[in-house]
Parts: C-alpha cells; sequence; structure tokens
C-alpha cells in the first residue's frame, strides 16, 4: 500500500509538472491517460493490501481498527475511492450531464485529490509509529525514513497551488 502511494500516486500527480514526473509525454492526451494508469494502479494496489491486512488480522485472531493508522488508513482509502469517482465524473462529464463546467471540475478534482495525498501522507508516517516499525527500524535510519514521505508531498502541494490557485495581480 506505501508503494502504491508514495510512488505510484505522487507520479501520477507529478505528470502534469513541467519538470518533476519520470515520463516526459508532450501531449495532455497522453498526460490524462498515464494519471489515470497511476491512480488505478494506487486502487489495485490500496485493495490488495487491503485484503492481506485483513486475512492477517483474522489469521492471527487480532482486532481491527484499533490504531490511529488503521482508523487513518480507512479514511484514506475511503477517500481513495471518493477521489476515483470524482476522476470518473471529470472523464465522463458530459454523459454523466453534470451541471458544472470542466475548469471547476478539475478544480475539485485537483483539491480534493491534494486532500487524499495529504492524508495519505499522514497515514503512512503514522505508521512508522507503530511498534512493529520502532522495533524494526531504529536510529539514523528512522529519522530518514520519517521525513522521506514528507518531501514528496511539498513537492505536489506546491505543484497543485501553482497550477490552481488563482494568482493575485500586483498593481503598483
Amino acid at each position: 500500500m506505501s508503494v502504491g502511494y508514495c510512488l505510484c500516486m505522487t507520479e501520477g500527480i507529478l505528470l502534469f509538472s513541467a519538470e518533476g514526473s519520470l515520463f516526459c509525454c508532450k501531449s495532455r492526451k497522453s498526460k490524462v491517460r498515464l494519471h489515470w494508469l497511476c491512480q488505478a494502479l494506487v486502487l489495485v494496489a490500496a485493495a490488495t493490501g487491503l485484503g492481506f491486512i485483513l486475512a492477517s488480522k483474522n489469521v492471527s485472531e487480532l482486532p481491527h481498527l484499533v490504531s490511529w493508522h488503521s482508523l487513518l488508513g480507512c479514511c484514506t482509502l475511503a477517500s481513495t475511492a471518493l477521489q476515483a469517482g470524482f476522476g470518473l465524473c471529470m472523464i465522463f462529464h458530459k454523459q454523466l450531464r453534470l451541471s458544472s463546467p470542466p475548469p471547476r471540475l478539475k478544480l475539485y478534482h485537483a483539491t480534493c485529490g491534494l486532500v487524499v495525498y495529504l492524508l495519505a501522507t499522514v497515514t503512512v508516517t503514522s505508521a512508522m509509529f507503530s511498534d512493529w516499525y520502532q522495533a524494526t527500524v531504529k536510529g539514523a535510519a528512522w529519522w530518514v525514513f520519517l521525513l522521506l514521505p514528507l518531501f514528496p508531498s511539498l513537492v505536489v502541494m506546491n505543484q497543485i497551488t501553482n497550477a490552481y490557485l488563482r494568482r493575485k495581480k500586483i498593481t503598483s
């Protein structure tokens, strides 16, 4: 799940930046398709991870939803599914006969996507405070892994706010 959220979702968002993506597609249509593919991979990774988590909890007879990480994870999964629905509304806005114009849908999609991305970052970071993780990763490596998800989230946040927030014209 972490790989899906940290790599696929990050790359799916950074596809639209001029310099931040691994893929250097020229056309917007190609970028949109790659974005869709990356985000679909996130959903597949999340569903697969959820299946393994549920199976593991059932086999070991441990209770579900008892940690902050698990509660945040449920919120992240639900918001990811909701965001995927918003993305589908953007793709099929004509067929769905939505009243909002496409530029407004893009703004809503980007804003909700930023919230999902930041929620995913908080969820991944909260996993690092679990007893298992702290017993497994120690010392300087723990700090490196703690800070690692924060840098891409700053880049993504900067990209989305620069692309969608209206800049006030400075008049002198």
